[in-house]
């Protein structure tokens, strides 16, 4: 009873990176990102890839077009 009860570590959140060019933010994407699902899986783009793509991601065309 005296024992210390044994908590494991929390795991990380993962950081959030963007889906083109890689850049990454804290855990959680700022303000000025997009998301987009893309073949169910969410995707993140940092403000400058979602500024020179957002034409193409506006009009849902597959991100290997872009």
């Amino acid at each position: 009873m005296d024992e210390e009860t044994y908590h494991p570590p929390l795991p990380e959140a993962p950081h959030v990176s963007c889906a083109r060019c890689g850049t990454t933010a804290g855990t959680s994407a700022p303000p000025t990102w997009m998301c987009a699902v893309e073949h169910g899986v969410r995707q993140y783009f940092c403000e400058s890839c979602a500024r020179t793509h957002i034409r193409a991601i506006e009009s849902r065309l597959d991100p290997a077009f872009w």
